[in-house]
C-alpha cells in the first residue's frame, strides 16, 4: 500500500530534523534481517542513545536536499535497501552499534555515513569509524598516559627514601 503525500512530507521532515541534530549518521544494508533481528538492533541502538530509522532513499535523498549542509552530497550510495543510524550525542556511535550488531547479523552491511558538517563518508571511512575506541575509552587512555609520567616520577623520588630506609636496617641488624 503507497503512503500519502501527507505521511511523505511527514516523514521527509523527521528525516532532515535528524540529519541536522545529528552529529553523525550511517546508513547500513539489511536485505535478509529479520523482524526480530531489526529489534534486537533498535533494542541495541537505544541503549546507545541512537534512533534507527527505515526510509526510501528516495525521501532520504528529498531530506538530505532539504538541510543546507547536504544540498551539494553526492548520494548515489543511496542504493537498496537501507537503515539508517543516527545520534545526536556521539559522532561514531551510529558505526558502532551498526558494526557491532553486523559482527552476529552478516548480512547487516555498512554502505554509508554522514558526518555533523554535512560531508559523506564512503564504506571504508564508515568501517574504519566503527573500529575507533568509544569516547569512554579514550578518556581513560588518556588519562592514563597523563597519569604515567608522574607515577613514574613519585617512584623515582620515593626510592631515595626507600634506599636510605634500606641502608639504616642494613646498618641496625649490623650493630
Amino acid at each position: 500500500m503507497a503512503i500519502t503525500r501527507d505521511k511523505k512530507n511527514t516523514l521527509v521532515a523527521e528525516l532532515a530534523e535528524l540529519f541536522a541534530d545529528a552529529k553523525g549518521s550511517v546508513g547500513a544494508a539489511y536485505t535478509g534481517l529479520t523482524v526480530a533481528d531489526m529489534q534486537k538492533l533498535r533494542a541495541a541502538a537505544r541503549a546507545e542513545n541512537v534512533t534507527i530509522k527505515v526510509a526510501k532513499n528516495r525521501l532520504v535523498r528529498v531530506a538530505l536536499g532539504a538541510d543546507t549542509k547536504f544540498k551539494s552530497a553526492d548520494t548515489s550510495l543511496l542504493t537498496g535497501q537501507l537503515v539508517y543510524a543516527f545520534s545526536s550525542v556521539d559522532e561514531v556511535a551510529p558505526a558502532q552499534v551498526l558494526a557491532k550488531f553486523a559482527k552476529s547479523h552478516p548480512a547487516l552491511k555498512l554502505i554509508i555515513g554522514f558526518d555533523g558538517t554535512g560531508d559523506i563518508l564512503d564504506t571504508a571511512t564508515v568501517t574504519a569509524l566503527a573500529a575507533l575506541p568509544t569516547k569512554d575509552q579514550l578518556r581513560g587512555q588518556l588519562v592514563s598516559v597523563i597519569a604515567g609520567p608522574l607515577s613514574g616520577f613519585l617512584n623515582v623520588a620515593s626510592g631515595a627514601q626507600r634506599g636510605f630506609t634500606q641502608v639504616l636496617s642494613q646498618h641496625a641488624e649490623s650493630i
